[in-house]
């Protein structure tokens, strides 16, 4: 079974991105977060969107995955905002253990 994940979320105001940020590292509920501006194109109230967002990518372990979602929530701006999960397949040994030691406890 995968013990680690990636968690990925998408938000157009980088304050908000930051604040996630922050209080998901703060917390110990991720062991990082990468970040990168990028232009999505989605459907939105029956007409075709285009708008810079900020894309999260978050690492941590799946049995962290409901802390982290309930985080994001309280966050986020949107009315439906994007969060899921991607399971860590393979990892080098030393960076799933970092994961581990970097993040908390349940």
């Amino acid at each position: 079974m995968n013990k680690y994940c990636i968690i990925s979320t998408a938000i157009d105001d980088e304050t908000v991105a930051e604040k996630i940020i922050d209080e998901l590292l703060r917390k110990r509920l991720v062991s990082s977060v990468q970040k990168k501006e990028i232009i999505s194109s989605y459907w939105w109230n029956g007409k075709i969107e285009k708008n810079k967002e900020f894309l999260l990518q978050m690492k941590t372990k799946k049995l962290l995955y409901k802390e982290v979602e309930a985080e994001i929530q309280r966050l986020h701006t949107y009315e439906v905002p994007e969060i899921f999960s991607v399971d860590m397949e393979d990892g080098i040994t030393c960076y799933l253990e970092w994961i581990e030691k970097e993040t908390k406890n349940r």
